[in-house]
């Protein structure tokens, strides 16, 4: 009769644990789920831009102890690098990664002075110019208004260069006729004044391009022609860097003023140790594919004296004032303003 008592008394206890298993994993189950969001961005899996927004996703399960799980899609799966900026703006994605330079002219076209070849001299000072000054903070605030968007992380993708696959890019008369990539408007002035015939392709499109030769130049940052393997056919490459291309992490303030308020700060605060840890190393990466770069047999061309004299003169005398409809003639006199003090 013992041994009956205790075997019913046993079976109880294992009915009573496994019930009590099975709810503990439903509780988890629900806490865990308990906040999503999807994070679209059109860098492909080895973009360092990738991994940081990556780090940052990771920092926010963490912090939240799994509360707010963001999915990542990446290599344009869901939006493109143009079209991110819209579908943050609907709600179609609650995340997404933004080059500055691409997503915001269409919205307000004060952005393009970021584009201004030797306007700013690095990331933090074109990102105070937007968060400080009068004019800059203005043209943020339209911005944000007109996407219902908010800025979660400053994700740079580098300072902009050319490359190509042409010839040694000697100096400005070198780049007459070459095949030059256009991803953004303000860039036509530029290969304009070159003398070099354009054609507009996305970031999907420029492996292809190359390997077809249906261009033979870009202007981008160096990471991306690891990051993309256009290094395969580009062997050329030309300095100084031109402007410097920012990118962000940006939420759709319906879904990010939704998340309770600590929720709110452990994203803010993901953005801004991922963000700064970002910025610090985004210039050092940058020389590291140079000097990769030069060991596969490519060849870097630092303008100087005469050659650098020329460049100078015909971003001052053509492109710029060629660039006059890219911009309020106020927003440029602000930048100016900003960088001369």
């Amino acid at each position: 009769m013992n041994f009956f008592k205790t075997l019913y008394e046993l079976k109880n206890y294992i009915k009573i644990s496994l019930y009590s298993v099975i709810l503990t994993c439903l509780s988890f189950t629900l806490y865990a789920a308990e906040y999503t969001g999807r994070l679209s961005m059109h860098w492909n899996d080895k973009h360092h831009c990738t991994k940081h927004a990556q780090m940052f996703v990771d920092e926010v399960f963490e912090k939240s102890d799994g509360r707010l799980k963001i999915e990542v899609f990446h290599s344009g799966q869901l939006f493109g690098i143009r079209e991110i900026m819209a579908g943050v703006t609907s709600g179609a994605v609650d995340l997404g990664g933004v080059v500055g330079v691409v997503g915001f002219p269409k919205i307000n076209k004060n952005f393009n002075v970021a584009t201004i070849p030797g306007l700013f001299v690095s990331f933090e000072q074109q990102r105070e110019f937007f968060q400080k000054s009068d004019k800059g903070s203005e043209i943020w605030g339209d911005l944000l208004n007109k996407t219902n968007s908010t800025l979660i992380m400053y994700n740079p993708v580098g300072p902009v260069m050319t490359f190509s696959g042409a010839r040694e890019l000697t100096g400005v008369d070198a780049m007459k006729d070459l095949k030059a990539r256009r991803l953004i408007g303000a860039e036509e002035p530029m290969w304009k004044a070159y003398g070099a015939k354009i054609v507009g392709l996305k970031t999907g499109e420029v492996y292809t391009a190359l390997q077809t030769g249906m261009i033979d130049t870009i202007n981008t940052p160096p990471q991306s022609i690891r990051a993309y393997s256009w290094w395969e056919f580009l062997k050329f490459g030309q300095k100084p860097y031109q402007y410097f291309a920012d990118a962000y992490i940006m939420a759709n303030s319906d879904w990010f003023n939704k998340l309770p308020n600590d929720l709110q700060k452990i994203v803010l605060d993901a953005g801004k140790k991922v963000g700064d840890v970002s910025t610090s190393k985004i210039i050092g990466v940058g020389e590291e594919v140079i000097s990769e770069f030069e060991a596969r047999g490519g060849k870097i061309t630092v303008l100087a004296g005469a050659e650098r004299a020329k460049f100078d003169k015909l971003m001052s005398e053509k492109v710029l004032p060629a660039m006059k409809d890219k911009f309020d003639s106020d927003a440029l006199k602000a930048a100016e303003a900003f960088v001369a003090n």
